[in-house]
């Protein structure tokens, strides 16, 4: 697939961008070179292949799920001006 500078002017006219003829063949010549590296990409056997995460065989180092604090909201609220339900209450600012 190759875009005609016809079809690079409407997409840029579609993003509401302004250029004029020398980016517009410029823009054409990079868009048509990533869609050839498409095509090229799309080319290659890949059956067989299974997928893959990452380029290396790593494994994850996890950490243990484990609570590390402690339950401090009823000390947080009791500063708060106004709390509900253990909800922080605050003034209406939109009518």
């Amino acid at each position: 697939m190759s875009l005609t500078l016809e079809q690079v002017r409407r997409v840029a006219h579609l993003a509401r961008l302004e250029i004029n003829d020398a980016e517009a063949q410029t823009t054409l010549g990079h868009l048509n070179g990533i869609f050839a590296l498409i095509e090229a990409m799309q080319a290659v056997d890949t059956r067989g292949v299974e997928p893959m995460a990452h380029a290396q065989d790593v494994a994850q180092r996890l950490r243990e799920d484990r609570v590390g604090e402690d339950d401090r909201r009823a000390a947080y609220q009791a500063v708060a001006p106004e709390t509900e339900a253990g909800l922080y209450l605050v003034p209406k600012v939109i009518e």
